[in-house]
Formats: structure tokens, C-alpha cells, sequence
């Protein structure tokens, strides 16, 4: 039967499609879900055939303003969709391969089914988006924050609407699942810059993650929180985020811990508490050797924390110590080691790198460093490694060096 179905814009492809701007999967999508040819669909939209079918294919992009509008005008896209739609940096995730997890046609329906349909949910959908996840998470390393938000906004949206469909530990999954989600929301935003929105999702994470039971994203929640407030220089709050992380979810993995420890250590530093940040960073080092020995008992978010990682770290807390060669040396070692793959990290360990190259007198090489950064630093690094160029311009310029003067113009071209 033709005719708007008054549900077909609540199903989960057609959000994610309209969400990409991917209008050839909107037309495809939508043709198949009202059971109408390319013809009728052409029709509506003021289109020949071979024309949206050339659109499905990705044969023609809709770039024009006037097509899009008849498409949306057509199909009666609805404006609620269309207000949260991605921008057109989601390319790249949109075309991303995810090798080993992508679904195949039976579970990919069974997921729009449970959703659409209010279908009891199986453990093999949350296996896929749990990997789903996973490769999301890697995906942020290279691309950075910006292309995946309204992707994940969209993703969480599908892993709440499971709940109405999961029964005893499948809700409980859910609730975890929908907890990890938020909590990669709130990371995204707090990488932008975004204070109040990360807040926000940190929060709505927390309270997911105690509703179920989910001790490890409590506290990495508040592991998080304590990073922002160190991110803005609030020494005293870091400290006691990372100490309230340890005392009010207990039971947490070795790596939960350690990244407690060293939170608290790095507020610490930057306080000036040179005493406890290293009893905090000794402590936190302990608590990753004993955690590396076990691996699979560490929560899937950790996949990033390791002994390198922890290097890193204490290079950064050594900067606030103004232990300028502790920090390049550890800074190097820990970049050496990074892979390439972690592309905004490298970035903004880099221009750590080069602050503490600055500050120590050697002009030449903290230039060399930061010039190296750079185009990365204005395609994924902003603001936080931006912001670190900028520091390490302003070091050079107050120690008289030339190079101060060639990154603060090599900067201003970027701005």
C-alpha cells in the first residue's frame, strides 16, 4: 500500500541516513521500506529514474540545494531529522570498513526489527554493537571528534530504544552499553571544548553505569571528570574527582585504578605538590604493570592504556613540575612507541613535546617539533594541541628566541 507509513522516519536507517546527508541511502532506504520503484520515488521527488537511480548507485552526489530540498519535500523527510543532521565531515564514517564487524543481512535486520518492531533482544545484536563500539572508538584516534558525534548521538538512540525490548541481564547490557556510549559522547564534547555538554553526558553515563552495576564506567567517569577539570587548571578539584573515583566504586579493574592514581598525581603536579604527584605516579605505574599482566580483565575503553601511555602522562605531569628534561625525555620515548595510528594523540603529545622543548632553551628543536604538528594540530588537534602551540609560541618569544617570531606566524597562517 502506498502512502507514508507513520513510522518508515523512525526507523534506525533512515535516521542515520538523513543524519549523513547520504541521500542515495535515504531514496534506496526509503523505496524498500515503502515497497515503491525508483520510478514512483522519481515522481515524488521530481526525478527521473535513471537519475535516482544513479543517486542510489553513488554514480551522482546530491550537491545542488534545490535537489535536496525536492527530495526532502518530497519524501516528507521530517523536520525533527533533518535539525540534528550531521555534517558533511560524517563522510569518512560513513564509507569506514569495519573489518570483522560488520553484520551480515540477518542480524543487521534482526537490529532494525527489535527496534522498529519491539522485538525481544538477543545478545548477539549487543555483541555487534558493542564491536560496533570498539571500532568507533579506534576511528576517533585518527579522524578525531567532529565526524563521529551525530553518528553516536544516533548509535545511542538505537541502544536506548533496545531497552524496551531486553529482559532481565540483556537490560542490564543495555543500560551498560547505553553507558559507554555516553561516556564516548562526553569525551567527544570535552575534546571540542564543549565543558557544559560533556558535563552533561558524564553525569547521564554515571547514573547509567550505578543502575547497572557497572563499578569500572563509574569511575572512569569521574576519572574523566577529573581530567577536565585539570584541562582548565583546577588543581584541587582534579585531585579530589580522582580520589572520589577510588572510594566511591570500588571492586574496579587494575587499570580503573592506576588511571585514578595517576589523575590525582597530575592534579597534584599541577599544584605544585611535587611529593605526592611522584608517590601518586610510583602508585599508578605499580597498579598498570600488575594490569598489563591481565589484560582481559580491563574494561574494553582501556584499550589505549598501557605502560607507554603512562609514560606519557608522566611527561606531561613533569611540565607542570617544570622538570623540563624528565618531560622531553619521557615524551619522546613515549611518542617513539605511540603508534601512528593514534593520530590526534600524537599530535597533542607532540606539542607537549615541543612546550618542554621551549622551556628548557632548545629553540631550534621545539620549533622543529612543532612545525611538525602543525597541519595535524589544525585538522584534528583544536583546541587542546592548538592551544599547546600557541603556549609554546609564547614560551619562545619570552626567552627572546627567533622561533618564537616563526611559529607565531606559521600559526596565524592556520588561524
Amino acid at each position: 500500500m502506498e502512502g507514508h507509513s507513520v513510522d518508515v522516519w523512525d526507523h534506525p536507517r533512515l535516521v542515520v541516513a538523513v543524519g549523513r546527508e547520504d541521500w542515495g541511502a535515504v531514496l534506496r532506504t526509503y523505496r524498500e521500506l515503502m515497497k515503491v520503484s525508483q520510478t514512483r520515488v522519481g515522481q515524488r521527488v521530481g526525478l527521473a529514474q535513471p537519475e535516482v537511480s544513479d543517486i542510489e548507485r553513488g554514480r551522482r552526489r546530491v550537491t545542488s540545494l534545490e535537489v535536496r530540498q525536492r527530495i526532502v519535500d518530497g519524501l516528507g523527510v521530517p523536520g525533527r531529522l533533518l535539525d540534528g543532521r550531521a555534517p558533511a565531515a560524517a563522510g569518512p564514517v560513513a564509507g569506514m570498513r569495519l573489518d570483522g564487524a560488520a553484520p551480515d543481512t540477518d542480524l543487521l535486520d534482526r537490529v532494525v526489527g527489535v527496534v522498529a518492531g519491539g522485538r525481544r533482544v538477543d545478545a548477539a545484536t549487543l555483541d555487534w554493537l558493542d564491536r560496533l563500539l570498539a571500532e568507533h572508538r579506534r576511528a576517533e584516534d585518527v579522524i578525531g571528534s567532529r565526524p563521529l558525534v551525530d553518528v553516536m548521538r544516533q548509535q545511542l538512540r538505537t541502544v536506548v530504544e533496545l531497552h524496551a525490548g531486553a529482559r532481565g541481564a540483556l537490560a542490564d547490557r543495555v543500560v551498560r552499553l547505553a553507558a559507554e556510549h555516553a561516556q564516548f559522547l562526553a569525551w567527544m564534547a570535552q575534546d571540542q571544548d564543549d565543558a557544559a555538554t560533556a558535563l552533561a553526558w558524564y553525569d547521564r553515563s554515571h547514573e547509567w553505569a550505578l543502575e547497572a552495576g557497572d563499578a569500572d564506567m563509574a569511575a572512569t567517569t569521574l576519572n574523566m571528570k577529573a581530567h577536565m577539570a585539570w584541562s582548565k587548571g583546577r588543581a584541587t578539584r582534579c585531585v579530589r574527582l580522582a580520589e572520589a573515583s577510588r572510594w566511591s566504586a570500588p571492586g574496579t579493574s587494575l587499570g580503573v585504578q592506576g588511571m585514578s592514581a595517576q589523575m590525582a598525581a597530575r592534579g597534584h603536579a599541577l599544584g605544585g605538590s611535587a611529593a605526592d604527584a611522584v608517590r601518586l605516579m610510583d602508585e599508578a605505574q605499580e597498579l598498570i604493570t600488575r594490569a598489563a599482566e591481565r589484560p582481559g580483565d580491563e574494561p574494553p575503553w582501556l584499550y589505549f592504556y598501557d605502560e607507554n601511555w603512562f609514560t606519557l602522562q608522566r611527561g606531561m605531569a613533569d611540565i607542570h613540575l617544570r622538570a623540563w628534561q624528565s618531560a622531553i625525555t619521557r615524551l619522546g620515548t613515549g611518542l617513539d612507541a605511540l603508534p601512528d595510528g593514534y593520530r590526534r594523540d600524537k599530535t597533542w603529545y607532540r606539542s607537549c613535546l615541543a612546550h618542554a622543548l621551549a622551556a628548557a632553551g632548545e629553540g631550534p628543536q621545539a620549533l622543529k617539533v612543532a612545525l611538525h604538528c602543525l597541519p595535524d594540530a589544525a585538522a584534528v588537534g583544536r583546541p587542546h594541541s592548538w592551544n599547546e602551540l600557541h603556549t609554546t609560541a609564547a614560551v619562545l618569544l619570552r626567552r627572546g628566541a627567533r622561533e618564537g617570531r616563526e611559529l607565531t606566524a606559521a600559526l596565524a597562517e592556520l588561524d
